[in-house]
């Protein structure tokens, strides 16, 4: 269904139901990308079909690679071999995909001809010095306009082994770019985090065989001559599962079921936060699928109480913070979050779009320079919530119309469209009103 650019989000009794929330996003990407310089064909299956990860997979259909069923679930993507990309005779376009534009200059490294990253308006906003430099410790010739933003060109070449690179920021994106390259070196390419952060990319190239070894929050990649899988099996993304993990725990008599969820411990940190401010959720039926963890994850309405949150997990929940703000607005307290400026350069300053909107719907809450504090909610809820084109505050704002008094109406709610094109077709079969 598509989503409407405007919708009203009605108070709603108890939410019930069973769901399985579209596919991991950040695994669908690097599916794509690791894909496309493998040896073999690949089967992905259940491909998230979402606008950023379209953007990935056409962007490496733009260097030569062919893509059977392009828009099914389970595309076949041939690989090229670990050099075999062409390059494309325009600028690939990305539109607001950071993942792309931020992992896609590592697989480049090893190429042979030059490729231009662009995309849209926030893209261009967004800083990219952040793989820029590293990359170019690397010996990876890479140009960025005025030296941090997009549009990126890489030139492929030699790219130099030997390299450690200890990470300020704790940045998965950075992280899997680095990793990537390391894949062309002539050595090994250490990369050490400040925090945890998501392993996905690790993991698929392990299985396609590259060596990756582990030493606490440091990875190591040795260089490989030839990748190869078989098939990718994407699970159920966390991130989308999320926003029903919250939904369910603060709107009265619900009972959600959410079915195959990747509950990989790099990404699960809102999971971890939420059973300690109080949440009813129980983890079951636990299981590997294509070398993720996954579960069965059914939560209940429960009372919460408010929690302080530092920088030490914000790798493992950076994406989901805005929706523990508005968990924070119905637990008893306050809820502190701390360490996490990262939120000011996702697709928008998600510090100061969340703390606006919920305070324009009546929560009590205050920026912060890098994070925010809740104060348990007061009063009614109801009005008006601007998504600024940015699919998780699109869907935020749902939820809280969902669990407020008054209703909430958000504003270019298409965005949503980005990673759950579904999101409104769930939220009506488990009893949500608009």
């Amino acid at each position: 269904m598509a989503a409407a650019s405007s919708v009203f989000f009605q108070s709603s009794e108890g939410l019930r139901g069973s769901v399985r929330v579209p596919s991991d996003k950040s695994i669908s990407h690097r599916a794509a990308m690791i894909a496309a310089i493998s040896d073999s064909p690949v089967i992905i299956k259940n491909f998230l079909r979402a606008a950023d990860t379209e953007s990935t997979l056409i962007a490496v259909r733009s260097c030569g690679v062919r893509i059977e069923n392009l828009s099914g679930n389970n595309p076949v993507v041939h690989g090229a071999g670990l050099r075999g990309l062409k390059s494309p005779a325009t600028a690939i376009g990305i539109g607001n995909s950071g993942t792309s534009i931020r992992l896609l200059p590592g697989v480049f490294a090893g190429q042979q001809g030059s490729f231009t990253l662009d995309g849209d308006e926030s893209i261009r906003l967004r800083p990219m010095d952040r793989i820029v430099a590293p990359l170019r410790e690397m010996g990876v010739a890479i140009e960025a306009r005025e030296g941090r933003y997009a549009p990126l060109t890489v030139t492929g070449g030699p790219v130099h082994g030997g390299f450690h690179y200890e990470m300020p920021v704790a940045s998965a994106q950075v992280k899997s770019a680095l990793l990537l390259a390391g894949l062309f070196a002539d050595s090994p390419t250490e990369v050490l985090e400040p925090a945890i952060c998501r392993d996905h990319t690790e993991i698929m190239l392990a299985a396609a065989g590259a060596r990756i070894e582990k030493d606490g929050l440091l990875t190591r990649i040795h260089p490989v001559e030839r990748l190869h899988l078989d098939e990718i099996d994407v699970v159920a993304d966390f991130s989308s599962a999320a926003f029903w993990l919250v939904a369910g725990t603060i709107i009265p008599g619900s009972e959600l079921t959410l079915a195959g969820v990747g509950v990989n411990p790099t990404r699960t940190g809102l999971l971890d936060i939420l059973i300690e401010m109080g949440a009813d959720i129980s983890v079951g039926n636990e299981r590997l699928q294509g070398g993720e963890p996954v579960a069965d994850l059914v939560v209940r309405h429960a009372r919460l109480h408010g929690l302080a949150v530092g920088g030490g997990i914000s790798g493992r929940v950076i994406d989901e913070l805005p929706l523990l703000a508005l968990a924070g607005a119905f637990a008893k307290g306050d809820t502190l979050v701390t360490g996490a400026a990262e939120l000011k350069v996702k697709e928008s300053d998600r510090i100061s779009g969340v703390v606006d909107n919920l305070a324009a719907i009546g929560v009590r809450i205050e920026a912060l320079a890098d994070g925010f504090i809740v104060n348990g909610i007061t009063g009614p809820l109801g009005g008006k919530f601007q998504s600024h084109g940015d699919h998780r505050l699109a869907m935020l704002g749902a939820i809280a119309g969902l669990a407020s008094r008054d209703g909430v109406k958000v504003e270019n709610f298409n965005a949503v469209t980005v990673s759950y094109p579904s999101f409104m077709d769930d939220l009506k079969k488990l009893g949500g009103k608009v």
